[in-house]
């Protein structure tokens, strides 16, 4: 198999050097072979596993969650409830991040729409952004 070097795997991947070292040292990648002259080689499954944990991430997954997914990924026989599960805890992830996103839009929409676009000493914005209690939401 041929060995491929990680400056090639980094420019076929879009995954950055450090990045690549980074997912070996946590353990998501396994540690690549070195070449005589001690430079990282990889092979076609390394590429491809970090493609899965590039998507992974472009996808907002954790690295623990990536982990556990490379995990189950090495198991095909295994049933896929596993998989599932992980990926319906992001979505709830998912979805409470928009939840607070959008309470945070309204927010900063109530601010300036509030505002009286006149001078700084009346300008609603910086009034709501010096006095908490001025919000809607305890927390967003």
């Amino acid at each position: 198999m041929r060995a491929i070097s990680i400056g090639a795997v980094a420019k076929a991947t879009g995954v950055k050097v450090p990045t690549i070292r980074y997912y070996e040292d946590v353990g998501l990648l396994p540690v690549a072979d070195r070449t005589e002259s001690n430079r990282r080689s990889y092979d076609a499954a390394s590429v491809s596993r970090l493609r899965f944990i590039r998507h992974a991430r472009d996808l907002g997954f954790a690295v623990d969650a990536i982990r556990q997914l490379l995990n189950l990924s090495d198991q095909p026989d295994h049933s896929c409830s596993d998989v599932d599960s992980i990926a319906r805890r992001h979505l709830a992830e998912i979805d409470e991040k928009i939840a607070q996103l959008t309470a945070l839009r309204a927010e900063v929409k109530r601010m300036v729409d509030e505002g009286e676009h006149g001078r700084v000493a009346e300008c609603r914005v910086i009034e709501v952004l010096g006095d908490h209690t001025a919000c809607l939401h305890e927390s967003h």
